[in-house]
């Protein structure tokens, strides 16, 4: 299995060989992501989950990938520790929606 820093590290090569890095500021990745996240979305649109799964399965694979890719980009070039940031949301997120008052419901934490 490959980890986060070695997908960021092709992805990274693939961008330097094409002399990308240039185009890749936070902000037009950031809205690079958010467009890649709605050609995501356009997959479900007017369909059931599982629809959406049988007839976009590959286009499913190929735009979350996009959304990946974005996120490691953006990630390097604002200097985060990824495995640091994802590992405090969690925190944040547990006390947030702590197990006894949140398990198995779906309403926001601050309706509990």
């Amino acid at each position: 299995m490959t980890d986060i820093n070695e997908l960021t590290t092709l992805v990274n090569k693939f961008r330097d060989d094409r002399e990308w890095r240039q185009f890749h500021n936070p902000k037009d990745l950031a809205i690079s992501l958010s467009l890649e996240v709605s050609e995501l979305l356009e997959n479900f649109q007017w369909k059931t989950s599982e629809e959406a799964i049988k007839v976009n399965n590959e286009n499913l694979k190929e735009e979350l990938a996009d959304v990946l890719i974005y996120a490691l980009m953006l990630n390097d070039e604002l200097g985060f520790d990824l495995e640091e940031i994802v590992k405090d949301k969690l925190l944040k997120n547990d006390e947030k929606y702590p197990v006894d008052k949140s398990k198995g419901k779906k309403e926001k934490y601050n309706s509990i």
